[in-house]
């Protein structure tokens, strides 16, 4: 929850390969106050089976930066597993981002909900509601 000194992060991933929540992906988030500032690791959370992550650590007062990084290369292997046990014929397609780092500014007092869409070969992120 944010505060008047300080903001709040979420987001969720949809698998758009699929068209449904991604579950299980491994999210760490990291702070820093000002642009030459160190990033400290705050820890961090996995999706939910509704592709969100709801218990992301609270940020610092002061945070002027936050990164989210995703590790969806994990998340990617157990799905083409999954598809091999069915059809072993499936074309390896694997994850060519094997991690997805997204970085951005936030300023105290407000929140911010961040997005992923996600598929093998690609993603896009947005500031959400």
């Amino acid at each position: 929850m944010s505060t008047a000194t300080t903001a709040s992060v979420s987001t969720h991933i949809l698998d758009t390969s699929i068209g449904r929540p991604a579950e299980g992906v491994a999210i760490s988030l990291a702070a820093r106050r000002g642009s030459d500032a160190e990033w400290v690791a705050l820890g961090g959370s996995a999706t939910d089976a509704d592709g969100r992550c709801k218990d992301l650590p609270a940020l610092p007062e002061g945070t002027t930066h936050v990164r989210l990084d995703f590790a969806v290369e994990t998340y990617f292997e157990k799905k083409q597993a999954e598809a091999q046990q069915d059809a072993p014929r499936v074309r390896d397609s694997g994850a060519f981002f094997p991690e997805v780092a997204i970085t951005f500014a936030v300023k105290p007092g407000e929140h911010y909900h961040v997005p992923l869409l996600l598929n093998p070969f690609g993603y896009s992120v947005y500031r959400g509601s």
